[in-house]
């Protein structure tokens, strides 16, 4: 099978592309349709960095006074979506990066919200699919998008002023079981449409489109999050911040 591979040079590494042709991503064709739940043990084809070993962006990372979350809880699964092709962008934007890295204090709480979690499900775990975001790759995404740039930031936020994902201050995951399978939250990861947005969760479970148990489980990961300090948004149920934006400036140097 052919391969199409796309380098362009940034400050830590190479920027791959996978089998999808490459071209600018078009919202248009949306990642509409939702998925079944799929094991983790399938979706990982990307083979595991030693943990001996630290590549470029993770030294990087430390010298930014960020930690490894398997360092504060190795129960704490991690499939980073960007370190592969399994996202919005179909690219693999972090290269060799196979680790969460977040904040000191956002990791104790990342850690707090496990361990609410597991006192009420113990056979549940968290699963991170991102953590710290470098702005210079939200600048790389900002650029894929092939919309007009008064509409990206329905997509990715304006990497001009920082997300608090550039600060290392925001988490995307979801819930495992103890088999590894992805709890069904009513559709994936990086799914654009009001079926994912947790403001609209009452009109789509009228409309029969999002079921009961796709909202409880969506609840189950929001009131560990919550209960941990997490602030969930209102478009993506993936998505917790463990400050505003505001804050994330005042509190942390942003990620570059």
């Amino acid at each position: 099978m052919r391969q199409q591979l796309i380098f362009c040079l940034f400050f830590f590494g190479v920027l791959t592309a996978c089998e999808t042709p490459v071209k600018k991503y078009n919202p248009v064709a949306e990642r509409s349709e939702p998925i079944d739940s799929v094991s983790l043990a399938e979706k990982n084809t990307l083979p595991p960095v030693s943990s001996k070993e630290k590549s470029e962006i993770e030294l990087y990372f430390i010298k930014s006074g960020l930690v490894d979350i398997e360092t504060v809880d190795s129960s704490i699964k991690v499939d980073l979506k960007y370190s592969g092709c399994d996202n919005f962008l179909f690219l693999d934007m972090y290269g060799d990066l196979e680790k969460c890295y977040l904040r000191p204090d956002v990791a104790r709480k990342l850690k707090d919200a496990q361990t609410i979690l597991h006192s009420k499900f113990p056979y549940y775990s968290l699963i991170v699919f991102d953590g710290v975001r470098p702005r210079s790759i939200q600048f790389k995404m900002w650029d894929t998008i092939a919309v007009p740039a008064s509409e990206r930031s329905k997509y990715v936020s304006n990497p001009q002023n920082g997300s608090v994902h550039n600060f290392g201050a925001a988490v995307d995951l979801s819930i495992i079981d103890e088999n590894g399978i992805e709890l069904d939250m009513g559709t994936p990861y990086d799914f654009f449409g009001e079926l994912a947005y947790p403001r609209e969760e009452d009109r789509m479970i009228k409309e029969k489109k999002l079921s009961y148990k796709q909202l409880f489980n969506r609840e189950v990961l929001r009131d560990a999050m919550t209960a941990a300090g997490f602030l969930p948004i209102t478009t993506e149920w993936w998505h917790f911040n463990s400050c505003t934006r505001s804050e994330a400036i005042k509190k942390y140097k942003i990620i570059e």
